[in-house]
């Protein structure tokens, strides 16, 4: 079996509280180097003399598929720039509520709890359905909205081997329920107490585990080599992780919703992008898969280290969004 534990990319899904303070000072910081948008532009594009900034967070994913954003508008002829690692949620939105960003990608799932920590939505629908307006309660002074979402999804999965799977006959959660008394789980140490953690499976799925682990490497490489040394049974591991393929490991599937769905999608500033520019980034959104993620990540930070730009253009070519 094939041993190739990459570094899982955990840092999109940490906690987004931070200090008002520093939400500020990032946002200062992209304001001056970003460009200023430009409510009344063309319906071709949309900041200063129609150009459009894709921003990204701070993590080798965002960053791809903020390229990929800039690299499908640009080959339709709508002028567009990346800037890159700009922070955490609340600066990025802030960035493109304010408008020195127009477009970020972003996570269904996570989105709409920071938006709205009080929904009850989990499934991909309802949370789309929800977005629009927990975003303008969130952000009622800005022209925040979302495109369509992509099937590609990033989100947290309970993970087998390929050996583990054929034993017990697993194919999802519930599977597992019902030999989970002979099984014990590695995750992140606030798994235990997260509600979508421990609590979560004991409550939808009746799951109390035989034994639980703490590695707190988000599902990176100590946990694939716990996994794979058979020390645990189950693994909490991000989907889009490229160790999952390059190991044959199995992601059981969540028919209960434990988790939120994460889709891919974009978040604009609906007065500064134009229709053209929507239309291209949704055709983006029906082509990317959580397939093409786990690659495009694999090419970033794997042993080939690509640079993010490169790594969208390949993809774009793929796909014919390349232009000629």
């Amino acid at each position: 079996m094939r041993r190739n534990t990459m570094k899982n990319f955990s840092a999109r899904h940490t906690g987004q509280i931070t200090l008002a303070g520093l939400a500020l000072t990032g946002l200062l910081a992209v304001t001056a180097c970003g460009g200023n948008s430009d409510p009344a532009a063309g319906p071709g594009g949309g900041g200063a003399g129609g150009s459009i900034v894709v921003g990204s967070a701070d993590f080798p994913e965002s960053q791809i598929i903020a390229e990929i954003y800039a690299g499908a508008l640009n080959a339709e002829g709508i002028d567009a720039s990346t800037k890159l690692n700009i922070g955490s949620r609340e600066i990025y939105l802030a960035a493109v509520a304010e408008g020195s960003v127009q477009v970020v990608p972003d996570y269904s799932g996570n989105l709409l709890l920071f938006s709205d920590p009080q929904s009850t939505a989990v499934a991909p629908e309802e949370i789309v359905e929800a977005l629009p307006d927990a975003l303008k309660t969130k952000f009622p002074e800005a022209d925040l909205g979302i495109l369509e979402a992509s099937e590609a999804e990033n989100r947290d999965a309970m993970v087998v081997t390929r050996e583990t799977a054929e034993k017990y006959g697993l194919t999802s959660i519930a599977d597992m329920a019902e030999v989970c008394g002979e099984l014990t789980i590695g995750a992140p140490g606030t798994f235990r107490e997260r509600p979508y953690g421990l609590p979560g499976l004991k409550e939808k799925y009746g799951c109390e585990p035989a034994g639980f682990e703490a590695i707190n490497d988000g599902g990176g490489a100590i946990t694939v080599e716990a996994l794979l040394n058979d020390d645990i049974q189950v693994a909490d591991i991000f989907t889009t992780t490229p160790s999952i393929v390059d190991n044959d490991l199995v992601v059981l599937e969540d028919p209960k919703n434990n988790w939120l769905a994460q889709q891919v999608l974009p978040v604009v500033n609906m007065g500064a992008v134009g229709e053209d520019a929507r239309a291209v980034l949704n055709e983006v959104s029906a082509e990317l898969t959580t397939e093409d993620l786990i690659n495009l990540n694999r090419q970033v930070s794997g042993d080939e280290k690509r640079n993010p730009s490169d790594a969208a253009a390949g993809w774009l070519e793929e796909k014919g969004l390349g232009g000629s």
